[in-house]
């Protein structure tokens, strides 16, 4: 398993006073899933909180709290054999790990965002596209409102 250095970003986004905000996620919370939803728990939050993981540059996560429950969205499965969070991912979804012949595929909640306007057809379209977890992400992110934010988080810039 590779460790936490693998993560190559993870911001926290949540509505406060019906604004987007952005911020970064300390290592400490990114252990498993369990601690990073605890994590999200402190962010002052109009209806819970968004992780928002770079695993490395082609696999993400996503995971959102609420006071009920953790929703989550693993870019690929497989990377569960090579990153402890996406594991802990797997684990959580009660999904069986991935074979190492096993073929790249999302695991997880296609409708975690579709409250806040991105459906699932569209986050299934974006999982599937052969680009950079960054730019998955920022596209996301700007569906959802915050996208300058997150780009300027990440280093992200327009061309």
């Amino acid at each position: 398993m590779v460790g936490l250095t693998s993560v190559e970003f993870a911001l926290a986004a949540f509505h406060r006073d019906g604004e987007w905000q952005v911020e970064q996620l300390t290592e400490s919370v990114l252990v498993d899933v369990e601690t990073l939803a605890a994590g999200l728990h402190r962010f002052p939050a109009d209806g819970g909180a968004l992780a928002l993981i770079g695993l490395d540059e082609d696999a993400f996560l996503v995971v959102r709290t609420s006071v009920a429950q953790t929703r989550l969205l693993l870019s690929d499965i497989t990377t569960a054999d090579e990153w402890e969070l996406a594991r802990t991912a797997v684990e959580h979804l009660g999904l069986p790990f991935p074979e190492d012949d096993d073929e790249e595929a999302p695991a997880g909640d296609l409708t975690l965002l579709s409250d806040l306007g991105v459906d699932a057809d569209t986050l299934a379209q974006l999982v599937d596209e052969d680009r950079y977890a960054d730019e998955v992400l920022s596209e996301v992110a700007a569906l959802l409102g915050f996208g300058a934010a997150f780009d300027r988080a990440v280093g992200l810039t327009s061309s």
